[in-house]
């Protein structure tokens, strides 16, 4: 009886394969019928790429559309190598997806694709462009022809491998909005997991917060020295960390080791305030003549912000009252506290917030 079934499996086993192997037989052939072609721009093209107008539309690119023998979803994608590269090292510019067969490229695309690809700001070089197709499962399509176009970049991204925190609380500018002008946390140019502020406190609590207009990830009072973290919105809210009156206080926090400080700063109540506070330096476009001026917080009189400004290669200082009596500058890039040097800078625009209580500032690229 046991052989009977042996047999009966078997005979089961080799019939369901030669089912399977009939209906692969009966799956119809894909085939490539007409490759894509790229219709516009036309080649020799030239792109001399504006800073100002990094969000901006710079060049729409169209192709043919890729035909196969039968109706299949097929994905787009335009591709950009050096000139006379083999297309192994290309930079994908866009993609779309079945009846798309065009896109918008902006300018701010167009000039990181040929820096990554090795382009010097302010220098012409020339590109290569193609446009493939490709359908689930293969049969990619690569255009036959292709396009050349000569693209001048500007200074692209600046390499910036941190993180910001905020405050939140009524006891802060913002009150209990997340999303309003909340004051930032400057961090410390030796340890990026360190963010300190020194102001003015209200009598109220407060929290941290790390991405404005959401509540995580989260840090709140643990203990005496150590917070408590929220990652998740399924996790705990974290009790506050609590101001006991109107005064200054310096507050420091470790977002690795998740410990903290918060200590009253008697300083605060008798330091200098300044009718004005500027940026100066070769980085500007007023180099060493002239201040551009920043706005003082109305909460707290020794925080100073700078919106979207473009700096060049150069260095800076903070300088109070458009004189020399009173400047500021550090020695590393992006955060730090003065030691009286002039601020390195590279060209970008930057977003620069400035603490005169304790010399610390913080600048972030605003690309």
């Amino acid at each position: 009886m046991k052989n009977i079934y042996k047999v009966l499996i078997a005979f089961i086993g080799v019939f369901a394969v030669s089912c399977n192997a009939d209906a692969v037989d009966e799956r119809p052939i894909l085939d490539a019928v007409s490759t894509p072609e790229i219709t516009a721009p036309t080649t020799g093209q030239n792109y001399v790429l504006d800073v100002e107008k990094a969000a901006q539309e710079v060049a729409k690119f169209k192709w043919s559309a890729a035909e196969y023998s039968t109706s299949v979803a097929v994905k787009y994608t335009l591709l950009i190598d050096k000139k006379g590269g083999d297309f192994t090292k290309a930079v994908t510019l866009q993609t779309t997806t079945n009846s798309i067969t065009e896109v918008s490229v902006l300018t701010r695309e167009l000039n990181q694709v040929a820096i990554d690809l090795g382009g010097t700001p302010e220098v012409a070089a020339q590109y290569d462009v193609k446009i493939t197709a490709n359908v689930s499962g293969g049969v990619v399509q690569v255009s036959k022809g292709l396009i050349s176009i000569t693209v001048t970049p500007y200074v692209g991204k600046v390499p910036y491998d941190f993180v910001e925190w905020y405050l939140v609380g009524d006891a802060t500018v913002a009150g209990w909005d997340n999303n309003k002008g909340n004051q930032i946390l400057f961090r410390s140019a030796t340890n990026s997991d360190e963010y300190t502020f020194t102001g003015f406190f209200k009598k109220g609590a407060f929290k941290t917060i790390r991405n404005l207009g959401s509540w995580i990830p989260m840090f709140g009072y643990g203990s005496e020295t150590a917070m408590a973290y929220r990652g998740t919105d399924a996790d705990a809210d974290p009790p506050t960390f609590n101001i006991p009156a109107d005064g200054y206080y310096k507050f420091t926090m470790d977002v690795e080791k998740k410990t903290y400080t918060l200590a009253p700063y008697a300083a605060g109540a008798t330091a200098p305030t300044y009718s004005t506070v500027g940026i100066i330096g070769s980085a500007t476009s007023k180099g060493w003549d002239a201040s551009t001026p920043m706005v003082k917080s109305t909460f707290n009189a020794h925080v100073w912000t700078l919106g979207v400004t473009s700096l060049n290669d150069g260095e800076i200082k903070f300088r109070a009252n458009d004189a020399w009596d009173v400047s500021w500058g550090g020695k590393t890039p992006f955060s730090g506290v003065s030691t009286g040097d002039n601020t390195p800078v590279s060209k970008s625009k930057y977003v620069i917030y400035f603490n005169d209580l304790d010399g610390s500032y913080l600048m972030i690229p605003n690309q």
